[in-house]
């Protein structure tokens, strides 16, 4: 299990019941860390590639099947969650996150809970 992806997870804070959005699941591996700690939360999981979200949904099938996740194959500029309201909302290495931040904060706002919180992580391939 990636490293790198546990330490995001931790930084979460995550409680029991949190709503969480993941923007770029990629492969599904902090997805699996995120359903892991939930019990009564659920997950949303977004990547813009549908070979990622059958990856992901692969890898944590037992969390689906369980109605904890979800996998949505989705373009963060296009997707529409309807009136769903989420806990936190994170994204892991998603470009768009580091180049403009203000944008990307304006694009996932509209589904954030009161009292929310929003994270971006992004560092180097090398690290």
């Amino acid at each position: 299990m990636s490293e790198r992806l546990r330490a995001v997870v931790e930084h979460l804070d995550l409680q029991p019941g949190d709503r969480v959005l993941e923007i770029g699941c990629g492969h599904g591996v902090a997805a699996t860390l995120v359903c892991e700690r939930l019990d009564g939360g659920h997950l949303t999981a977004v990547d813009r590639s549908p070979k990622m979200i059958e990856a992901a949904r692969r890898r944590n099938a037992h969390h689906v099947e369980a109605g904890k996740a979800e996998f949505l194959v989705a373009n963060l500029e296009d997707m529409d969650l309807g009136d769903r309201r989420f806990d936190k909302i994170f994204a892991a290495r998603v470009g768009l996150f580091h180049r403009e931040p203000e944008r990307a904060r304006a694009l996932v706002e509209p589904w954030l809970a009161p009292g929310g919180a929003v994270f971006a992580f992004f560092d180097t391939p090398d690290r």
